[in-house]
């Protein structure tokens, strides 16, 4: 089976390219779904984060309180990486599960795991191939900005605490660039996808 590791910056249509690459037939994984998964209630990673941070980052039903979590960590590099410490080796263990469970399945399939912090994590190179999902700058910002009701300020606050996407295309085996739309993209995605079947 092949492994392909997925990746790019906040608001760049990473959520798009899966949906259309599950279109296709591949296996695709959301490592933010999972990163939710592992720190549910009465799990060993919310046990872990309450540990660290306190109990004030939960909500009052015991689910962490991602907006708060999120407050913290992204005005706190130290925080953030003592989060991602507890966080990422979880998340890690829950896809080589997935993995092996899509390897039964279909030993000849395709297997994609989505993340936006691969790179950073070197999880990527776990995988076979990688592909970035990229925009323009300016797309990225105004997508952002109206998708989550961000200021400017606070828009580029969370563009600026992720590894810049001129950096991570240098890792990219293939390269998708959705600043034209849905349809350019989806023509890319089944581009790509055509190449992965043959390896």
């Amino acid at each position: 089976m092949l492994k392909v590791g997925l990746t790019g910056s906040i608001a760049v249509g990473k959520s798009f390219v899966c949906e259309v690459f599950r279109e296709l037939g591949a296996f695709v994984l959301d490592a933010d779904q999972t990163a939710r998964e592992v720190v549910a209630p009465n799990s060993k990673g919310l046990a872990l984060i309450i540990e660290k941070f306190g109990a004030e980052v939960l909500q009052e039903n015991g689910e962490l309180d991602r907006v708060k979590m999120a407050g913290i960590v992204f005005a706190d590099e130290e925080k953030r990486l003592l989060l991602n410490s507890i966080v990422h080796p979880l998340v890690f263990e829950a896809q080589n599960e997935w993995l092996a469970q899509c390897e039964r399945l279909k030993p000849d399939g395709i297997a994609i795991v989505d993340a936006a912090l691969m790179i950073e994590s070197g999880g990527y190179k776990r995988f076979t191939k990688l592909i970035v999902v990229w925009c323009d700058f300016a797309i990225q910002l105004d997508r952002l900005i109206k998708r989550n009701s961000f200021s400017e300020a606070e828009a580029l606050k969370r563009i600026n605490a992720q590894m810049p996407q001129e950096e991570k295309k240098k890792f990219a085996d293939y390269l998708i660039d959705t600043s034209k739309g849905f349809e350019d993209t989806r023509r890319q995605v089944i581009e790509i996808f055509e190449q992965l079947r043959v390896l």
